[in-house]
């Protein structure tokens, strides 16, 4: 059985984080700072509990100055680095948590501090709060961001203002009106990091689920300038184009569907135990004398507690069709258990969907125990 990601903070991760923390504050209460870490609930904490527990304990045992606890945080990544931890160690989050906590009413500390502790471990959730109390400053303060020299700086520029970065809160703000937003894009779009790039193709992709248009009006300004640009706004493109938007549709070359055909569609396992996958096939033919341009996808309806159904669009390919040609497709789908869903026994469905079009066959199968 895989380790729990909670089980990161463990006794070897506190001596070595402590060994580095003796050496910028000599008298570091160690004995009493592994207590409170350690009391009865430890346990039973989550991952982002334990987060959280740790920010507590770690301000319990500095001064009551904020200032001052910021510049032991900023004079200790050097150090942890010097000892062996390497940037983008998730177990440090607590950093960018102690200023989200503690760091709302000292706007400009705060902000010199997220500029350089992203550079070790990312800030994209705890800048938020500061997104929503002081949204132009904050604003003007990411633009000024994507020119820096550092990657991670500038992609928190984009994804700490994602309006709907998962395992976060919302920005409601920019849910309703992601204008401000868009020149930080714009500035980014073009980064030599890739890293970044996808964070603004992830920052579209948040935006479209509110505001389609924003979203489509982009792409057609951006596709076609660059390989990299291109790849940037079909990954942009993913929500819109799961929901089959006519418009995107069009703008990524899939066209009508008069001439597809799908036949023998069927399901070849009409009783799946959890654990096990369905399987089905069908036959797609293009009868058309020309080639097509073809996104071909499935629709899986699960059953949910309450009986009813719920649809996840699966990809089962994007490509040409070759005229008047027959394919031969045979698609599995996993019900193995995964931590991030889980399966009801019952009645389930699949419909394939073609260039965002569902077609009218859909057919059962029954998920058992």
């Amino acid at each position: 059985m895989a380790e729990l990601l909670k089980n990161i903070y463990n006794t070897k991760f506190f001596d070595r984080f402590i060994t580095s923390v003796e050496e910028v504050v000599p008298n570091f209460n160690k004995t009493s700072f592994l207590k409170h870490i350690y009391d009865s609930e430890w346990d039973n904490r989550e991952l982002k509990q334990r987060m959280r527990h740790i920010t507590l304990m770690f301000k319990d045992h500095l001064s009551d100055d904020f200032n001052t606890n910021v510049k032991v945080i900023l004079k200790l990544i050097p150090v942890l680095e010097n000892n062996g931890f390497k940037p983008d160690n998730l177990e440090f989050i607590f950093f960018p948590d102690f200023i989200e906590i503690y760091g709302l009413e000292h706007y400009e500390t705060s902000i010199n501090a997220f500029e350089k502790i992203t550079q070790f471990v990312s800030c994209e959730f705890a800048v938020r709060p500061f997104i929503i109390e002081y949204q132009n400053n904050m604003v003007k303060q990411m633009l000024l961001w994507t020119n820096h020299k550092h990657s991670s700086v500038r992609r928190l520029a984009t994804e700490g203002c994602r309006p709907r970065l998962p395992w976060a809160m919302a920005i409601p703000s920019l849910k309703a009106n992601p204008a401000p937003i868009i020149p930080i894009l714009e500035k980014l779009k073009n980064d030599p990091s890739e890293y970044v790039r996808r964070s603004v193709a992830n920052n579209l992709n948040d935006i479209s689920k509110d505001n389609p248009e924003t979203v489509i009006t982009l792409v057609k300004k951006w596709q076609g300038k660059t390989k990299e640009t291109d790849w940037l706004v079909k990954h942009a493109s993913r929500t819109l184009l799961k929901q089959g938007n006519a418009d995107m549709m069009m703008l990524f070359g899939f066209g009508t569907v008069d001439n597809i055909k799908v036949i023998n569609f069927k399901i070849l396992t009409p009783k799946v135990k959890i654990g096990n996958s369905v399987e089905f096939s069908l036959k797609l033919v293009n009868t058309s004398n020309l080639t097509s341009k073809i996104r071909l996808e499935y629709g899986l309806y699960y059953q949910k507690a309450n009986g009813t159904l719920s649809r996840k669009v699966f990809k089962i390919s994007e490509k040409e069709y070759l005229e008047n040609s027959t394919t031969n497709i045979h698609k599995k789908q996993s019900f193995k258990v995964i931590t991030t869903r889980k399966f009801h026994v019952g009645k389930h469905q699949i419909s394939i969907i073609i260039n965002g079009k569902e077609l009218d066959t859909i057919l059962d199968f029954e998920l058992i125990q």
